[in-house]
């Protein structure tokens, strides 16, 4: 992605993650599928393409880092599944 970016004369900050992500999916099979000698020239055609995939600018989008809410306390399965699906099936009929 730098060298995309230092072809595309931008900063690497300003070229696409997943844009790079999506276009690399597109070429690998040409990739694969080249001969040596198309390589170099699909190579360059990949970079090129990789630098046209800008972020957008999104002035004032930022998000904290944190949960809002906390997850509930759980207990922990300490038993095999099948057994507390057993144990549970027992509580439900003794309750009726």
């Amino acid at each position: 992605m730098a060298r995309a970016a230092q072809v595309a004369d931008v900063s690497p900050r300003q070229v696409s993650f997943a844009g790079a992500v999506q276009t690399l999916n597109v070429f690998a099979p040409k990739l694969e599928l080249a001969t040596p000698a198309d390589l170099p020239r699909l190579w360059e055609m990949l970079i090129w393409a990789l630098g046209r995939h800008r972020v957008a600018r999104r002035p004032d989008r930022y998000e904290p880092r944190a949960v809002k809410r906390r997850a509930r306390p759980m207990a922990l399965l300490t038993v095999p599944r099948q057994q507390a699906r057993q144990l549970l099936e027992r509580y439900r009929y003794a309750r009726r």
